[in-house]
């Protein structure tokens, strides 16, 4: 199954990671892919937000992953981009944050090589113009398919969300 969701700026980005994050239940695996600049980070904020987690989001990119504490459980955004051999996965034991009460979302998860649990949706992120962006997800397992399920069912939000 696919939707495919536009959206404008920032804030477009953040509310629909919101509206995402609704649809999502513990122990889902989220593969974010798309261009540098495409809105990945962004959109995680608006997830994290809808999922419960306050205070400042930043971009994994150095330390590969970024653990936060939601009302739900635990939620893991990893970076790989930096990531020069999927072998240092192993090194600090990132299979363990996949879990059945975990959420983990991973940017560049292509570089994991397969060391990683496969994704349960893919979101991919793509320039429509300077200020819109075009939201790809594509459901990869029963899980994945709820998802998008819960997502096909509500109203598609106007351009000036």
């Amino acid at each position: 199954m696919q939707l495919v969701r536009e959206v404008r700026g920032e804030a477009g980005q953040v509310a629909f990671g919101e509206r995402l994050a609704a649809a999502l239940s513990p122990g889902l695996v989220i593969h974010l892919e798309g261009e540098i600049g495409a809105g990945k980070t962004t959109l995680t904020r608006g997830l994290l937000r809808g999922l419960g987690v306050a205070g400042a989001v930043k971009s994994p990119t150095y330390t590969l992953v970024e653990p936060y504490e939601g009302p739900e459980g635990p939620v893991f955004h990893f970076d790989l981009y930096r990531l020069s051999d999927p072998e240092e996965l192993h090194f600090f034991g990132a299979e363990e944050y996949f879990s059945a009460n975990a959420i983990c979302i991973l940017e560049w998860a292509d570089r994991a090589g397969g060391v990683l649990p496969g994704p349960d949706l893919i979101v991919q992120a793509s320039y429509r113009d300077a200020d819109s962006r075009t939201l790809r997800l594509r459901s990869c397992t029963a899980a994945g398919e709820t998802v998008l399920a819960a997502l096909s069912g509500e109203d598609e939000p106007s351009d000036d969300a």
